[in-house]
């Protein structure tokens, strides 16, 4: 019996990806000046238009029209002629500050006014659910799919900017299907890559290159098989793209952001968003606790929901699912996690070390498997090897 899963990614270029890379460049730049900030800023894109939009409350000065363009320059939006350039967009910036209720449950938690500890001050800035998940299927402790989806996006982005295949464009998707038989990942059973160009090439001419400096730089070839089907650009001419083709929001990649569909999603996106929101501080701590028991050999593989109420600091509750991977049952897990692990949303903030301005970088190929993020450090191994006897 063979059975197959799908995940998709995006390029930095994409509509959508440039609203989350907007958004989080706001984020930092506030950040980097008052780490303290309450940010919730969401973004939306069309034809030589770019709205930023949302609450917060800051004592940081900064330019968002000039972080905005500087954003869309980066990314490679430099051409006039395409609809949509850093220096030609209409910018329209409607920033207020964040609602006080809100503020109110934040600041004072429910537990805090009991009295409690130094991390029961900063109650849950919404109410909802998040999902963590780590597997075996890679080194990255991520599923196969996904990682590969990235990496194509990536490696499509690259050999646009460095000049290999100066004829593409910023906008670009990518989609891997993957083969699993009884004992895991058996092939790769489908290729989809799409990129915007440039009115001179051709269709022939970009498949072939497509082919030659993106998949086969990247698809492990102990997967690839004469059956193997690759759909290359496959409408043909994909010459109108990016917000000129399609409009773009912040936070509507979710799937793409977290684990390519394998888990489960609680449904709040996460750029544009400071730590404060467990839509974004939960999520990242939830992969840190799924990650560590899987590296630790607890299981493996480990999915964690996460449910917070607005203004309470503890999460209401706590669910672990190994899938019958796991060492020990799944009730017992969810209780070493509680033990192990504080939950509480400025106990996240200080472990993670999340109001450092480093959002920018989560905001293109995924916010979990890559190195460099606090979150997927596995520093908790040692304290949990201990509960295998």
């Amino acid at each position: 019996m063979r059975n197959y899963f799908t995940s998709e990614s995006v390029t930095s270029g994409h509509p959508d990806k440039i609203c989350d890379n907007i958004s989080d460049a706001v984020l930092d730049a506030i950040l980097s000046q008052d780490e303290n900030s309450r940010v919730a800023c969401e973004c939306s894109v069309t034809t030589d238009f770019v709205l930023v939009m949302g609450e917060i409350t800051t004592n940081a000065k900064i330019d968002v029209e000039s972080v905005v363009r500087n954003t869309i320059k980066e990314i490679g939006y430099t051409d006039k002629s395409t609809g949509f350039s850093f220096d030609n967009a209409q910018v329209v910036v409607k920033l207020n500050k964040q609602s006080p209720d809100i503020a109110l449950g934040v600041d004072n938690s429910v537990e805090a006014k009991d009295g409690g500890d130094k991390y029961d001050q900063i109650g849950a800035g919404d109410q909802g659910l998040m999902f963590g998940y780590a597997c075996k299927e890679t080194e990255e402790l991520m599923p196969l799919p996904i990682v590969l989806a990235h990496k194509l996006c990536e490696k499509l982005e690259e050999v646009r900017k460095n000049g290999t295949l100066p004829y593409l464009r910023p906008d670009g998707k990518g989609q891997v299907t993957v083969e699993y038989g009884k004992d895991g990942v058996s092939r790769i059973e489908a290729v989809v890559l799409s990129s915007q160009h440039d009115e001179k090439v051709t269709t022939e001419k970009l498949r072939e290159d497509l082919k030659k400096y993106v998949i086969d730089q990247i698809l492990p070839k102990e997967y690839l098989d004469e059956n193997t089907k690759y759909y290359i650009n496959p409408t043909g001419r994909f010459e109108v793209g990016g917000p000129n083709g399609d409009s773009g929001l912040t936070g509507r990649k979710i799937i793409v952001d977290t684990y390519g569909g394998r888990c489960p999603h609680g449904g709040g996106a996460f750029s544009g968003k400071d730590p404060t929101k467990v839509d974004r501080s939960a999520a990242y701590m939830a992969r840190y606790v799924c990650k560590n028991i899987v590296a630790a050999g607890l299981a493996d593989e480990c999915q964690i929901q996460l449910a917070y109420a607005i203004g309470v600091a503890k999460p209401v509750s706590v669910m672990i699912n190994t899938f019958g991977t796991g060492k020990l049952s799944d009730s017992e897990l969810s209780d070493i996690v509680v033990k192990e692990f504080d939950l509480r949303p400025s106990a996240i903030i200080e472990t993670l070390d999340l109001r450092k301005p480093v959002y920018r970088a989560t905001a293109s190929y995924g916010h979990f498997g890559k190195d460099g993020f606090s979150w997927e450090k596995t520093d908790r191994v040692d304290d949990l090897i201990k509960y295998l006897g």
